[in-house]
């Protein structure tokens, strides 16, 4: 397990000219210079921030397990965002390199700095958090873990290592399923409160799914299935 988990993190306006507001019956007000005039620009530029639904449990052990479940989140999520910044990083540095042999080195590289690091910390995970890290790199990167190894390995080196995760109940392939399991839309309720809260720092999902669809489905029962026309 030690050692897929060292393998996750090696995968790791032109036109416009904006000037300084002026100070205007207590208000600041900003213009745009569109080729020498002028035009004020008074909407305000906001962020948008999603409404939370208000969580509800059934009964105490269902929200124990939720705050065991946040617990474990918080701590693995910035393993997955990392593993995503890494994979990003060499892909970039690789493409630049023309031979296989230095490709080779420079993971190799990367390889070791990532288990002097980080080995500590990454032994210290238990099953159940090593199995929400692979589905966060799945929702960090778009990608499995298995995908992963399997690319930037071999398929043997990521199909032995899926095996040997499956003594410890992990799949490898296991991806984010936040609209059909329950659990993962838990894990991505547990991740907006924490980045509204600024306990964790966002990092853009690889894939697509809409939280006020999750929300409906899993708290406020109702369908999330559109009509086509």
């Amino acid at each position: 397990m030690k050692q897929f988990l060292y393998l996750i993190l090696i995968f790791p306006l032109c036109l416009f000219a904006q000037v300084e507001p002026r100070q205007q019956d207590s208000t600041k007000v900003q213009y745009i210079y569109v080729e020498g005039d002028s035009i004020v620009k008074e909407a305000i530029d906001l962020k948008e921030v999603l409404v939370l639904n208000k969580l509800k449990f059934a009964n105490k052990d269902e929200r124990i397990d939720y705050l065991i479940l946040r617990r474990k989140t918080l701590k693995v999520y910035p393993y997955a965002k990392l593993a995503a910044e890494r994979l990003t990083t060499l892909n970039e540095r690789l493409s630049t390199l023309r031979t296989k042999r230095a490709k080779k080195r420079y993971a190799k590289k990367i390889q070791k700095y990532i288990e002097n690091e980080f080995s500590t910390e990454l032994k210290k995970l238990t099953k159940t958090e090593g199995q929400i890290l692979v589905k966060l790199i799945h929702r960090q990167t778009g990608k499995t873990t298995f995908q992963l190894i399997k690319e930037l390995r071999s398929g043997w080196r990521a199909f032995w290592f899926n095996s040997t995760a499956s003594l410890f109940d992990i799949s490898l392939k296991r991806e984010f399923n936040p609209m059909d399991v329950k659990e993962d839309f838990l894990i991505e309720d547990i991740l907006e409160r924490a980045f509204q809260n600024r306990l964790l720092k966002r990092q853009e999902p690889a894939i697509d799914f809409d939280y006020y669809n999750l929300s409906d489905k899993w708290l406020n029962n109702k369908s999330t299935t559109q009509t086509k026309n």
